[in-house]
């Protein structure tokens, strides 16, 4: 076995920089294609790195407590004395209310935070003036969210109303700990002593009320008590929270944005080492006549490859290394543009592994996606120098699957780093794989048909085109190939992109309620209407909300059913108040899919509710199954009658369970009232009038959670749009890499029919035709196939409903087919402007 010197070594390095020196612009589609994939996988890789990070290192601020046991109701004497045994080192109420500032008049719906205690233990309650966060307890005041009081022009020392009691403010609260940015935008924090929650009087039948108790144990084994406990508490409508348990709930929250911005990447990726493929192919193949005159002077087959080899590691270093440098400045831009999103700041911090995994991408994959066009200067004849042969010996079969293997494995294993999930990464390479075998058929099937019906009594140009796509050495399969695969990656990202951003188009019209009047007794319900209608306000909705659990379901014990480990039935089912209404039609966001929808039921009859799809799901329900309710110690027997597909993104009221009419009239309940208001001043003057009169109605205008929930989308939509474009782009310099492929065979054809007579204007509509034809099938095909794997994306990673949009039919497939027309036009540029002699000297 031949063993290199340090001189054979020395002779290559100099071969291969001297012949890369002079061909530094033909690898700049090969240069880009690696920067813009390795960029898009460090910048993400990154980021998710420090989210991760920070979510861990501040899990405990971000609760504020070891752990937490709450309950939407005040605790039952077994939970009350699991809190006592544990020791609860402060706790709170809190629910939203409206508040009032005497001093101007203002109103606004808030968070109210009644605390006992020196929470918290981890964090800080920052608040201006300082020592407000140590006095507001023992002085009887009120701390209020600091933007709040900033909007409002209110300072320390004025007032608040809560209830019936208003309190001094103290101070302002900058940050707390257990308090998210997008929930304190909607229903800013007021915080104040536990001991005046009674004297508000704002808890009242219905009121969404929270009981928090927080505990201070650090040396607790919190995996052991949250396996302990959890199933206690859980039985009895109570929860236990650890601050890690809360770290995953967290970062799950926002699973779907991390695995766009992964899949963005690994179809950057992916691009990206098409781009190497097509690239090196375009490179080598111009360098096969200079490898044939090397072999001539004596340079071995062995040493003739680790030139190019040498020149192509060297340049995915290269690339790797910028590649990873843009990648580390995007990742600094990520947390700025996701700033209010995430309920914590990130701080951005360099970690080792995805930097080392650029670097080593870079080489790894230029090498790899290399190797096959890398091999034709393997097999070349030095008799190449002599003559000119268009067909290139494939060389060893063996070695081109093990080449097919070893891309597969990379993919796989890519996947599989990127996505963290076995199955996923299977799928993806699963995916891929028969991607590939259906463009490799698609083409074949278009050859065939072509050559089957050829079409004999078209005009000359027209013909010669069609031929020239199953003439001898035509590259038919590999352009459909390779802009059908670019089309699929591209058109598939957009797909998915919309798939994420559906939810931005909230609707807000004036058709559609945007206040929403809750917790309305019944003897207020007429009075506040009547409050409502001098402003020239109209009721839209009027609805009676009754409160139960369910007792049994399909004759079976909620008690029963919960200690039956087999049982399928998802605990919250079991635990959950159910917040019901009663009427006799559907919604504009309701669809029966099962059942049928009963108006009214008289007396005696049995009752028919309708339930939504997902409660059938997680409580094993189907129509005809019975369901016992427990309303405030009545119990009520009932059957399911239909099943509804709810819209639950509309931001309108939408339940679970509805009765027909005739059955709840009598039940203790609790009215909610929405109306439409057409700017913020009759907005802020209802609020006003309303917590005057009735201050334990609470008002939540959803103009306010429309511009919140626009801007937070808003920022996720351009961090969607951003990678996004940069998979596209890459998309891009992926087909114009793989057209150009192509160049020297249309040259050489072109320089035969110029020889033959054929005009410049004949030439050039037989090479438009040509390209149109294989844009038109290339990008088609890559289309219609993101469709079927867009809906696999959807349904089985994003769990999303997926509608198809029309940009990549309408924007996509003709601005790809013009494309394709370009870069190929452009191939024989030269042949029109230059004499057929010396082209033929160039290129033969």
């Amino acid at each position: 076995m031949h063993s290199y010197s340090r001189t054979d070594i020395g002779w290559l390095l100099k071969m291969a920089w001297r012949d890369g020196r002079s061909s530094i612009s033909r690898l700049l589609l090969f240069m880009a294609s690696i920067i813009l994939g390795i960029a898009a996988v460090v910048s993400i890789q990154l980021f998710s790195e420090n989210v991760k990070q920070n979510i861990q290192d501040q899990s405990k601020v971000l609760m504020g407590a070891d752990f937490i046991i709450d309950s939407r109701q005040l605790p039952n004497e077994k939970v009350q004395a699991i809190i006592d045994s544990l020791g609860a080192d402060a706790y709170e109420v809190s629910f939203p209310s409206m508040a009032a500032f005497p001093r101007n008049g203002a109103a606004k719906l808030v968070q109210v935070r009644g605390m006992e205690g020196n929470f918290p233990f981890y964090g800080t309650l920052e608040t201006e003036p300082i020592n407000a966060a140590a006095e507001y307890q023992k002085r009887g005041g009120a701390l209020v969210d600091a933007t709040l009081m900033l909007q409002y022009d209110i300072k320390p020392g004025d007032s608040i109303k809560l209830g019936l009691v208003t309190f001094p403010i103290l101070g302002a609260i900058n940050s707390m700990p257990g308090s998210s940015g997008i929930s304190s935008t909607v229903a800013p924090t007021v915080l104040i002593p536990y001991r005046f929650i009674e004297q508000t009087e704002l808890l009242q039948l219905g009121s969404r009320k929270r009981y928090q108790y927080f505990f201070e144990s650090p040396e607790a084994d919190l995996i052991k008590l949250d396996k302990t406990l959890d199933p206690i508490l859980d039985a009895e409508n109570a929860d236990l929270d650890t601050h890690t348990s809360t770290s995953r709930r967290i970062g799950r929250g926002y699973g779907n944005l991390g695995k766009f911005l992964n899949l963005a990447a690994f179809i950057a990726l992916l691009l990206g080492c098409i781009g190497i493929a097509s690239s090196v192919h375009i490179y080598i193949k111009e360098k096969l006549t200079d490898v044939a005159v090397l072999k001539c002077l004596g340079a071995s087959r062995k040493q003739a490859f680790l030139i190019y080899l040498i020149q192509i590691a060297v340049m995915g270093l290269i690339g790797g290394i910028l590649g990873t440098a843009v990648g580390i400045g995007l990742q600094q831009l990520l947390p700025f543009l996701l700033d209010g999103f995430l309920p914590f700041d990130v701080e951005v911090s360099i970690s080792l592994q995805p930097i080392f995994m650029g670097l080593l991408l870079g080489v790894l994959m230029s090498v790899l996606f290399a190797l096959q066009p890398l091999l034709a200067t393997w097999y070349v004849s030095p008799l190449e120098v002599l003559r000119v042969s268009e067909k290139q010996a494939r060389g060893s079969k063996k070695i081109r699957v093990f080449t097919f293997g070893a891309i597969l494995l990379f993919i796989l294993l890519f996947s599989l780093w990127i996505f963290k999930d076995i199955l996923f990464a299977f799928a993806f390479v699963a995916g891929i794989f028969i991607t590939f075998a259906i463009l490799a058929g698609i083409s074949a099937l278009f050859i065939k048909v072509i050559k089957k019906y050829f079409p004999t009594a078209w005009g000359f140009t027209a013909r010669t085109s069609l031929l020239n796509l199953f003439r001898p050495n035509n590259q038919t399969t590999v352009l459909i190939f390779a802009i059908g695969l670019g089309t699929f990656l591209i058109s598939t990202l957009y797909f998915t992109k919309d798939i994420l951003l559906t939810k931005t188009a909230l609707d807000n019209g004036s058709d559609n309620a945007n206040i929403i009047l809750v917790d309305v007794q019944p003897e207020q319900r007429d009075a506040v209407i009547a409050s409502m209608s001098p402003a020239g306000l109209e009721v839209i909705d009027n609805l009676s909300i009754v409160t139960m659990r369910m007792h049994s379901i399909k004759g079976k014990l909620s008690n029963e059913i919960r200690k039956d480990t087999t049982s399928a039935v998802n605990d919250w089912v079991l635990n959950h108040e159910f917040r019901t209404t009663f009427r006799d039609s559907l919604i504009a966001s309701e669809s029966i899919i099962d059942g049928s929808w009963v108006k009214e039921v008289n007396s005696g009859e049995k009752v028919p509710i309708s339930i939504s799809e997902s409660l059938a799901e997680n409580a094993k329900l189907g129509v005809g199954d019975p369901v016992i309710f427990n309303i405030q110690g009545v119990l009520m027997e009932t059957i399911v009658g239909s099943i509804r597909k709810v819209d639950w993104t509309r931001l309108q009221l939408n339940f679970m369970v509805v009765f027909p009419k005739g059955v709840l009239e009598q039940a203790p309940q609790f009215h909610v009232l929405t109306t439409y208001v057409p700017d913020s001043n009759k907005s802020a003057a209802l609020q006003r009038e309303l917590v005057s009169k009735f201050p334990n109605v609470t008002v939540f205008d959803l103009r306010q959670i429309y511009t919140v929930i626009e801007d937070i989308l808003g920022k996720i939509s351009w961090v969607i749009n951003f990678m996004a474009f940069f998979s596209i782009l890459t998309g891009i310099i992926v087909l114009i890499g793989s057209v150009r492929n192509s160049k020297y065979q249309r040259i050489k054809e072109s320089v035969l029919l110029r020889t033959l007579g054929a005009k410049s204007k004949q030439i050039l509509s037989i090479t438009a035709l040509e390209y149109l034809f294989l844009g038109i099938l290339g990008s088609l095909a890559g289309i219609l196939l993101s469709l079927i794997s867009s809906q696999l994306l959807a349904t089985l990673l994003f769990e999303e409903p997926f509608v198809p949009s029309g940009i990549p039919f309408l924007l996509f497939l003709p601005s790809i087919v013009i494309l394709v027309l370009i870069i190929g036009l452009s191939n024989i540029k030269s042949v029109l402007q230059s004499p057929p002699l010396n082209i033929l000297r160039k290129v033969g």
